[in-house]
């Protein structure tokens, strides 16, 4: 089947279940399953978007354990399913370890710090308390660990890569630390080759219509075991042409977008580092090359809000006090200027606390 590159985006709004949303916070983190988080703020307006209205929240979410918070894939923060977050880690975290080794060496860190620094956070967080950053980096100081010059922020970053911490409920504007193996009292078991073939249906049925390259990115993994994956679960897969290129989907998707096109077309205010750019290598399809600096100014890594019309990203915005502010590609037509005041009307603030 053909599907015109102008669809993509609608597809994957629907995909990733901007309409029609879904009942909770963790049903959105559950569907999409590693939701970009470093900005807490951001990713809290991400999966409100996707909430249906009056639904649980993600700080609720948090709170029960459902889900929490950690840097499973490329070494950057996401939200997951509590109990996706051991397997994930086991598939993904070693290559970003393995890419820290020369900061590690450089700031210092040897194998006695870094147990010793493991040794204090489970002395500070057993029992099931959880501490704030600043406290865990205290009693790191107490252990004779250094945490100045982004030491402490690697001490997190290596515990939380091997399973040793993850963050969880919101306390006041922070999240708390917890002991992984405590908060996370019923976790997946998945290994090897199965795990790899989950990570690749999920990403695909939740983001598609996507490539294997956009797998490969979005989890960090080599392209080799992105074929390999995406091999795997093939035939749970259904497939478009897009200008020579083919995308995979979850097979319900064409049906479920001609029941909510409308809504889907129309549009949208995401926020920074929402997966509906994010989470591709490609991002053509959604956001016209000539305009992608305006979204990652600089190629900074920093990704801005997005308005979305028609599938496509046709500007950005940000919050002004209680306010949006919007900067155009192209003057927005009358249409995308009524939908960007509905949109700014009802959206959610953010906060996670």
């Amino acid at each position: 089947m053909r599907l015109a590159a102008r669809e993509v985006g609608l597809w994957r709004l629907v995909a990733q279940r901007v309409v029609p949303a879904l009942p909770g916070a963790a049903a959105v983190v559950e569907h999409l399953t590693c939701v970009q988080a470093q900005d807490l703020r951001a990713a809290t307006t991400a999966v409100a978007l996707r909430t249906a209205p009056g639904g649980p929240d993600l700080p609720a979410a948090l709170a029960a354990g459902q889900v929490v918070r950690s840097w499973p894939l490329r070494g950057t923060l996401h939200l997951l399913p509590a109990a996706d977050l051991p397997w994930v880690l086991a598939l993904c975290a070693p290559r970003v370890l393995r890419s820290t080794t020369a900061r590690r060496a450089a700031l210092g860190v040897a194998e006695a710090d870094v147990a010793a620094a493991r040794r204090a956070a489970q002395g500070l967080l057993r029992g099931g308390r959880g501490a704030a950053r600043s406290e865990v980096l205290a009693a790191f100081e107490a252990a004779g660990q250094r945490t100045a010059g982004g030491r402490g922020y690697h001490l997190l970053l290596h515990l939380s890569l091997t399973g040793v911490l993850c963050l969880g409920p919101v306390r006041g504007r922070e999240q708390d630390f917890v002991l992984l193996a405590e908060h996370v009292t019923a976790p997946r078991a998945l290994e090897g080759e199965q795990a790899l073939a989950e990570l690749a249906l999920r990403f695909l049925t939740s983001h598609g219509p996507a490539s294997v390259a956009d797998l490969a990115r979005w989890a960090g993994l080599p392209v080799t075991a992105a074929r390999r994956a995406v091999a795997a679960v093939r035939e749970r897969l259904a497939a478009v042409d897009v200008e020579g290129t083919e995308l995979l989907h979850d097979p319900a998707l064409p049906d479920l977008v001609a029941g909510h096109r409308r809504a889907a077309a129309g549009t949208h205010l995401l926020p920074g580092f929402d997966e509906f750019v994010l989470g591709y290598a490609d991002r053509s399809h959604v956001l016209p090359a000539e305009h992608a600096g305006r979204v990652v100014p600089g190629g900074n890594g920093v990704f801005r809000g997005t308005v979305v019309h028609g599938g496509a990203v046709v500007g950005t915005w940000t919050r002004d006090g209680d306010a949006v502010s919007t900067e155009p590609f192209t003057p927005f037509a009358p249409a995308v200027l009524r939908g960007v005041q509905r949109s700014a009307a009802t959206l959610p603030t953010g906060r996670p606390g």
